[in-house]
């Protein structure tokens, strides 16, 4: 059914679209605000291994986290009254206590992410994993980096974007993305190479149109996040000699009215061993709070509000254009 879609407008090279200042020399300090959002990477093992993975996941990874840090989980959620657990990998579907810390955070009250890649849905032991995320109201956050098959197959391997469309049906079937259902179904765009993605609104409207024509798909929202320059992509990009260009791309294209909602002001990143970090993208470089080592133990009794977050080069991708974070563009 893809042979006639129109050319995607997934993938432009978007102009630096900077702020009203200049890009800093370095990027500008912050300080954390009261946490929000417990992130945590349950292991890097996951199906896929996709080019633009910052994680650098795959089937052969075998981090995962261990019983007595994954049960300080639901403790730091009630002990910080944090509001919401999103759950990362890797795939975490594929660690074995996923389903058992999804039912105790939502038992707590907590709003649960699931950060999904589509294809576990149709993995082996994996076939009623719809119907229990949807039992339990998460929220899946799907991956899907463009509505061509082409284009998808390309960025994430052969055969990935025809079992992308068939999980989203599956979703779609049990009321994820319907009005009303309460089941929240959102995607997540990253852009083909070193540019910055095109406006969130107009391609939302394009996937919404394009999936709903040819696929029958219904979805919330489209998040468009910024390829970090970082593990796997980074690689490609030096390999290619076109990482300084990314880099300066980001650094001319920063803005600093996104400095206020960045999202490692209100989020905290654990690893898979337990070790806190300012974001996700910190732990991979392995770039961990200020000051002392910290886990997620200590969250029980400490109050991590107002202290700096560590910041580095990096960043520039969270603020460039229209900014980036795990809930997609920031203006």
């Amino acid at each position: 059914m893809t042979a006639n879609l129109p050319a995607p407008s997934c993938s432009p090279a978007c102009e630096p679209s900077g702020g009203s200042e200049p890009a800093p020399a370095a990027f500008p300090a912050l300080r954390r605000g009261r946490p929000v959002t417990l992130q945590v990477n349950l292991g890097y093992r996951c199906n896929q291994s996709c080019s633009h993975c910052h994680v650098n996941a795959g089937p052969s990874r075998t981090e995962m986290m261990d019983a007595a840090t994954l049960a300080l989980v639901p403790a730091v959620l009630r002990a910080r009254r944090i509001a919401t657990l999103d759950v990362t990998g890797g795939a975490p579907e594929l660690h074995p206590g996923f389903r058992a810390l999804v039912a105790q955070a939502r038992a707590l009250g907590a709003t649960v992410i699931d950060r999904c890649n589509l294809t576990i849905l149709s993995e082996p032991g994996q076939e009623d994993l719809a119907g229990f995320l949807a039992a339990q109201g998460v929220t899946v956050v799907a991956s899907l980096p463009c509505y061509s098959a082409a284009n998808v197959d390309q960025q994430r391997g052969d055969g990935v974007f025809a079992r992308s469309i068939a999980g989203l049906r599956q979703l779609n079937a049990l009321g994820y993305g319907s009005e009303g259902s309460g089941l929240e179904l959102d995607l997540v765009y990253n852009p083909q190479g070193p540019s910055l993605p095109p406006p969130q609104a107009a391609l939302e409207a394009d996937y919404r149109r394009e999936l709903a024509a040819h696929f029958g798909i219904r979805f919330n929202r489209l998040y468009t996040i910024t390829n970090m320059p970082i593990q796997r992509f980074a690689a490609v990009l030096r390999q290619q000699g076109r990482l300084e260009s990314y880099m300066d791309l980001l650094r001319a294209s920063h803005n600093p009215a996104n400095l206020d909602q960045v999202m490692c002001r209100t989020t905290i990143s654990v690893d898979w061993q337990g070790h806190l970090y300012d974001c996700d993208f910190n732990q991979m470089l392995g770039l961990p709070f200020p000051g002392p080592r910290r886990h997620l133990r200590d969250l029980l009794d400490h109050d991590p509000s107002d202290e700096p977050i560590a910041v580095a080069d990096h960043c520039f991708g969270c603020t460039a254009g229209a900014g980036s974070s795990c809930g997609g563009a920031l203006s």
